[in-house]
């Protein structure tokens, strides 16, 4: 049986959105519960998936066959969507694509999973906080906080051409280990939990342009990398190619809220898996 991985590439600011937490944010970004890192749930991302899938196909039984109806199961599956890179402010450069180590040891797994293995990385778990690993011993500034470089080159680049694989544009995979750096987990959960852009949003009384309603709203910013895992009941293999066939020509899908303002649109890259014999 052959599972699949979906990259999903931020190209506007995302929305999951989650219920008000009674905090400062009003809607904030939809998170794991025991991680607290930011996440598109899986039936968010079934539901974009579907949506594409009506517009451009006009089998109805197929539509209701690979994502089902409410008395009857999809034939695919389809995972939350897990963060992998967020981009991040710099003091000394463009910005950074930041990642950590319990991200990369998940990456591995679910490659694994799909029948994909990747080799382990040894050293990542060595870093401590307050340092980072990344290509070059430039000094690093990640929001307020300065980070002790580790250069290794070698290391960084082979996390790139794996990482590349879930990316679809050419000029990013290009310059991705350049941009990539490697946190401790906790200083990147950190980031994760309190660096997100906040915006404030108000409504407008049409005559008075007195306002009317002002909340603040959690976004996922652009160039922020997902990825979801694609797997198919026994039974309904056959099915993975269609759904390979919604990314071919046009590969771009809106995810979460606020698409009337543009954001949620992510570049999607469908990576096959190799055969699963645990499941065949």
């Amino acid at each position: 049986m052959r599972y699949a991985m979906l990259g999903l590439l931020a190209e506007t600011s995302l929305h999951p959105g989650a219920e008000g937490t009674g905090g400062v944010i009003d809607l904030p970004v939809a998170r794991e519960a025991d991680k607290g890192y930011p996440v598109i749930h899986g039936s968010s991302l079934k539901g974009a998936i579907r949506y594409k899938a009506e517009q451009l196909w006009e089998d109805g039984k197929l539509i209701s066959d690979v994502f089902g109806t409410p008395n009857q199961a999809g034939g695919i599956g389809i995972t939350d969507a897990r963060l992998l890179l967020l981009p991040m402010r710099s003091l000394t450069s463009h910005y950074c694509l930041v990642t950590c180590p319990y991200l990369l040891e998940r990456l591995a797994r679910d490659f694994r999973l799909i029948d994909m293995p990747v080799s382990n990385w040894d050293g990542l778990n060595e870093i401590e906080k307050g340092k980072a690993i990344a290509a070059t011993d430039d000094r690093l500034y990640l929001e307020e906080f300065t980070f002790e470089i580790i250069a290794d080159a070698k290391l960084v680049g082979n996390l790139a051409l794996i990482i590349e694989k879930l990316i679809y544009h050419d000029s990013l995979k290009n310059r991705l280990q350049k941009q990539l750096v490697i946190v401790h987990d906790d200083d990147f959960s950190y980031f994760s939990r309190y660096a997100l852009p906040v915006n404030a949003r108000n409504v407008l009384d049409a005559d008075t342009k007195i306002s009317q309603n002002l909340w603040y709203e959690e976004v996922i910013p652009a160039d922020a990398l997902f990825y979801s895992l694609l797997i198919p009941r026994k039974e309904h293999n056959v099915y993975m190619e269609d759904v390979k066939n919604l990314f071919y020509k046009n590969p771009y899908l809106q995810v979460g809220g606020n698409e009337s303002i543009g954001q949620g649109w992510c570049v999607a890259t469908y990576i096959q898996g190799g055969e699963n014999d645990e499941n065949a």
